[in-house]
């Protein structure tokens, strides 16, 4: 049932998934191409898709829904004053390197919408991006599934998912409380701007 539910709407769901959730969607997508329940490439482009999608339609919050509460909400927080140094630091850099760093994917898009960064450049750079992160997280996804596959054999899907979902659960956090000490030192200490960026 479970399988059959991933083969009719599983592309549908990295989609969504990596608009809305992010990292977690387009890992399992991977696990789920591993499994052949999906094609690789539609899972690696539902993601791709679902990313640029979802940073186009924040950063176009950012830059002319202003009023809106939510975007008003956002701009007012501190998380959102260390993404704009950041930006104006390093602002090719920072709009491709974004989507990685765990914690401020949502509000960096809205912080470069209300920023001097075009629209074009931040097209570009967002597809970049976007093609980029796709491709590598669900890659990661096919190649832990590989692993798990290759130590513990073939597993029924459910625990397939649940040992790779633990693995997750460990390193996520651990991965998070690096970067956010990376992103504070950083954008405490703003190196002066390149003006080869702008």
């Amino acid at each position: 049932m479970l399988e059959n539910l991933i083969k009719e709407y599983g592309v549908l769901a990295v989609f969504f998934g990596a608009a809305f959730e992010g990292e977690t969607a387009a890992f399992l997508g991977g696990i789920f191409a591993h499994r052949h329940l999906m094609p690789y490439w539609q899972v690696a482009l539902a993601a791709c898709l679902g990313s640029f999608s979802a940073d186009q339609f924040f950063f176009l919050s950012g830059r002319y829904a202003t009023k809106w509460s939510y975007v008003q909400k956002l701009l007012g927080s501190e998380p959102v004053a260390r993404v704009t140094r950041l930006l104006e630091a390093h602002p090719t850099g920072f709009i491709l390197a974004f989507r990685f760093i765990y914690g401020i994917r949502t509000i960096s898009p809205v912080a470069i919408g209300v920023s001097s960064v075009s629209m074009q450049k931040f097209v570009v750079l967002n597809a970049v991006a976007a093609l980029i992160w796709g491709v590598l997280i669900t890659a990661i996804g096919f190649l832990a599934g590989q692993a798990v596959e290759s130590l513990l054999g073939r597993l029924q899907l459910h625990l397939h998912l649940l040992i790779v979902l633990a693995l997750v659960a460990v390193l996520v956090p651990i991965s998070a409380f690096f970067m956010k000490r990376q992103i504070a030192k950083r954008s405490s200490h703003p190196e002066p701007q390149d003006n080869e960026l702008h």
